[in-house]
């Protein structure tokens, strides 16, 4: 059995979570879980969440030994621009950049 989680408009870069979705992609539940939670950045929080929402949507109570991540991916969202003060009254843009998570967990045959 399969299911799927994700989360959209997250207010973090894709670059940096892809990071992270590198690290627990094929691993077991617990292993995410561990990497997800001792990892030291913005980003492995957003991904827990992902990942907690997306074992709870499997509807089965197996043991989480018994439950991988299949498929983990990251896409691009849309972009804020914000403009900051710059020298001799100008205005310089800057991008706030947002992703959307998806998260694939199956059991194990």
């Amino acid at each position: 059995m399969e299911a799927k989680a994700v989360s959209r408009f997250v207010r973090l870069g894709p670059r940096k979570v892809g990071q992270i979705l590198k690290l627990i992609s094929g691993k077991s539940i617990n292993e995410a879980y561990g990497v997800t939670k001792f990892i030291k950045r913005r980003a492995g929080i957003a991904v827990e969440k992902t990942v907690k929402s997306a074992v709870a949507n499997l509807k089965s109570t197996k043991d989480l030994n018994e439950i991988y991540v299949s498929e983990a991916h990251v896409g691009q969202g849309p972009t804020l621009k914000r403009m900051r003060p710059a020298a001799m009254g100008r205005g310089v843009t800057y991008k706030r950049k947002m992703c959307h998570i998806t998260i694939k967990v199956k059991e194990k045959e």
